[in-house]
């Protein structure tokens, strides 16, 4: 039973409550506490335990403290170590932590989403689908002496990350501290990921031999963009399979080989109505899913559908703004990355609750901006009015009970408060041959004279 003290925000602000529950249940002390002796291979804890730091870095991450030295100044009273030794701890992060921590929250969040009930239709039945694709963390601001003598953009890492849509979260992620590392170099660690019964989509990026025969001898399918430089025969005439809005479906036997293996698939044709912004006239899909599994045309739209994970990454550097540009060491940067996509996969489960609540398609029509607008704006105060230990008793209740709690919660949402605003048609941008060599003009003068 929530207590009393928490009816004021349920009834004004029922989404942050659901937020900080949310939270309180995927970083419990213990359990980061363990998941780091676990995991950590040079690193330890004393007097600085490392479920402190997640707390501290949350708050960095979700913009409620600016800065890692503003959160720390927050907590000094009650850190038994100098800002400095926070900023090692970070700076040595070991990326085998960070990754950890997203499964770990994955599996915490997909748990209670099942005992929702709010799983999304699936993509492919009879398949988990995994989509996967590469980021390139934002450049940082210059900190460091080696960054003060350069004018290029310093990167610090790269991420593959492996979504589950038919949860909605961030399942698995792999890191590796240089920025300027090839994606591909991060397959051999993906394959060993693998499960019988995947369903793996990806980029052309991913369409290398040797990973799709991993992905074939792991007894996963896949639905990858055929890259350039892919070695094949085609066998067979094409045919003409039927017609999208975008183009004419084709398909053709297509035959790979590696290692003196052969290996053979479906090469899905989508010619497009309209070339690309690239150029590309026709996009080509290798597939080894039967065709009574999936037709052609299928094949195509579970690519196109390959776009939501971009959709993740969106929300979690825009619409939850979780990506601090001041954390110049990688290792720190890619351990901020990875509560970030925590921080998503906590949003999904806000909005499998919703799900049960109002329906999938009630919940579709609702605004992440709008969303997290609204909890960052109460946070705070709700922490001044409740604080953490008022909250303690979310951290100890099953999935099952984590589930009937959150859905209590989200049926009090109004969800017409969050509705999309939805746009006209975009307007052709209009010439701008007046004033093109002038630095400035004033706006005042431009209206007056539209008035004579």
């Amino acid at each position: 039973m929530i207590p009393a003290a928490f009816r004021p925000f349920m009834e004004q602000t029922p989404l942050c409550v659901m937020a900080r529950a949310t939270l309180e249940s995927l970083f419990q002390p213990e359990q980061l506490d363990a998941l780091f002796r676990d995991t950590a291979q040079k690193q330890y804890q004393k007097e600085l335990l490392f479920s402190q730091l997640v707390e501290l870095m949350t708050s960095v991450v979700l913009r409620v403290n600016e800065s890692v030295h503003d959160a720390y100044r927050k907590r000094a009273d009650v850190l038994p170590v100098s800002d400095q030794a926070v900023y090692d701890k970070l700076r040595c992060m070991e990326p085998a932590v960070s990754a950890a921590l997203v499964a770990d929250s994955a599996s915490r969040v997909g748990s209670v989403i099942d005992a929702l009930g709010a799983r999304l239709a699936p993509w492919l039945p009879g398949y988990r689908v995994q989509v996967i694709d590469g980021n390139h963390l934002s450049a940082t601001q210059r900190r460091l002496r080696v960054l003060r003598q350069t004018w290029a953009a310093p990167l610090p890492g790269t991420a593959l990350a492996v979504y589950e849509p038919e949860r909605d979260v961030v399942t698995q992620v792999f890191l590796t501290p240089d920025g300027h590392a090839q994606e591909r170099s991060l397959l051999g660690d993906v394959l060993d990921s693998v499960q019988s019964g995947d369903l793996w989509i990806a980029d052309r990026n991913f369409c290398t031999q040797g990973f799709l025969f991993g992905l074939a001898q792991a007894g996963a399918a896949f639905v990858l963009r055929q890259h350039g430089n892919l070695p094949f025969r085609l066998r067979g005439e094409r045919r003409e399979c039927g017609r999208t809005d975008t183009g004419v479906v084709y398909e053709q036997a297509m035959e790979l080989t590696h290692d003196d293996a052969t290996l053979p698939v479906r090469r899905i044709t989508l010619a497009l109505h309209k070339p690309t912004r690239n150029g590309d006239a026709e996009i080509h899909v290798a597939t080894n899913v039967p065709e009574g599994a999936a037709s052609a045309a299928a094949v195509v739209a579970l690519y196109r559908k390959r776009w939501t994970i971009e959709k993740r990454f969106y929300e979690v550097t825009q619409t939850l703004d979780c990506e601090p540009n001041t954390l110049a060491y990688p290792k720190a940067a890619l351990f901020a990355f990875s509560l970030a996509l925590v921080a998503s996969n906590a949003a999904a489960l806000l909005k499998a609750s919703l799900r049960a609540a109002h329906g999938e398609q009630t919940v579709a029509e609702m605004s992440s901006h709008y969303m997290a607008s609204e909890v960052r704006q109460t946070y705070r105060g709700m922490m001044v009015a409740l604080p953490p230990p008022l909250w303690a008793g979310f951290a100890a209740l099953p999935a099952s009970r984590l589930a009937e709690a959150l859905r209590g919660m989200a049926e009090q949402v109004k969800p017409a408060f969050y509705r999309k605003t939805r746009r006209g048609p975009k307007k052709p941008r209009p010439p701008r041959d007046k004033y093109k060599n002038a630095r400035h003009v004033s706006t005042q003068r431009l209206l007056d004279s539209q008035r004579k």
